[in-house]
């Protein structure tokens, strides 16, 4: 049986069920549940903190395992990336008091606060700079430059409204961009079930992404048509009772769904319908 690890709690464990239930698994319906069967896709999910997913992972207890790539990399296991998932994205900086640090550089010598130590201190590492101390700190990273445990930070930030309150401020570049990942021992080989699982993911993601349309056009248009909408591979195109006029069907991108279909509208297309995507592969 394949075993699969996922996140018991926090901002991963809510979309990651909702993914693997729209992928086709079997889900808890009781947070209480530590261990899930799922006979009928011949798979089992151990629901762990999300910082232990990677260390499970890279021991071989678990075959995979959805967790952020922050985690994993700070996990330090052996463990390895096998597919980005496109949700819980987050971006992990540095920051400071304001003004008093302006590049990476300046941070030799320091102290750094994080939740991150051994993320950290490798970037800094990679980099050649090495500060006084990285300080492990559970949470409320931006209260330890105010309390005197640390210079500067290093943390997740997202609108800097919480920095900006405790007097602090982003500089550098990016240390990291993070989002969910799905994660495999490393070199493992890519099995049966993991290959699934993978497909799977990928069409929710895919149908998450992708709307479905079909409209009608007039043959001398059609061209013209599927540069609009080229669709994935190719558009499908079918005569009508008409033979002056086609049927068209593409898949296209959610996001520009209005904006194509204004396009064909001032084209000449007509009877543009719009289909959601519940599931596919491709």
């Amino acid at each position: 049986m394949f075993r699969i690890a996922v996140p018991n709690k926090g901002s991963l464990s809510e979309p990651a069920v909702a993914m693997l239930r729209e992928a086709g698994y079997k889900q808890r319906r009781d947070s209480r549940e530590l261990v899930l069967s799922d006979p009928d896709n011949d798979v089992e999910f151990f629901f762990l903190r999300p910082r232990d997913v990677a260390v499970y992972v890279g021991a071989g207890t678990v075959d995979a395992g959805i967790t952020g790539r922050d985690l994993l990399l700070d996990s330090g296991a052996d463990a390895e990336e096998h597919l980005p998932l496109g949700f819980a994205r987050s971006t992990f900086r540095f920051a400071s008091p304001a003004g008093s640090i302006s590049s990476i550089e300046q941070i030799d010598g320091l102290r750094v606060a994080t939740s991150y130590n051994v993320l950290v201190a490798q970037h800094l590492a990679d980099k050649g700079i090495y500060p006084q101390e990285v300080v492990h700190l559970d949470g409320a990273v931006e209260s330890s430059v105010k309390l005197g445990v640390a210079d500067l930070i290093a943390d997740v930030v997202e609108t800097g409204t919480t920095l900006r309150a405790a007097g602090l401020e982003v500089f550098g570049e990016p240390i990291l961009r993070s989002e969910a990942v799905l994660i495999k021992g490393r070199g493992a080989q890519v099995t049966d079930g993991l290959a699934t699982l993978t497909r799977r993911l990928q069409g929710v993601m895919t149908a998450h992404e992708y709307v479905l349309m079909d409209y009608d056009v007039s043959v001398d248009l059609v061209e013209q048509a599927v540069a609009v909408t080229p669709g994935l591979e190719s558009p499908t195109v079918s005569p009508l009772h008409d033979s002056q006029w086609v049927a068209v069907r593409a898949m296209v991108p959610k996001a520009q769904t209005n904006k194509v279909m204004d396009e064909l509208y001032g084209l000449g297309a007509r009877a543009i319908l719009v289909t959601a995507i519940v599931a596919c592969r491709l």
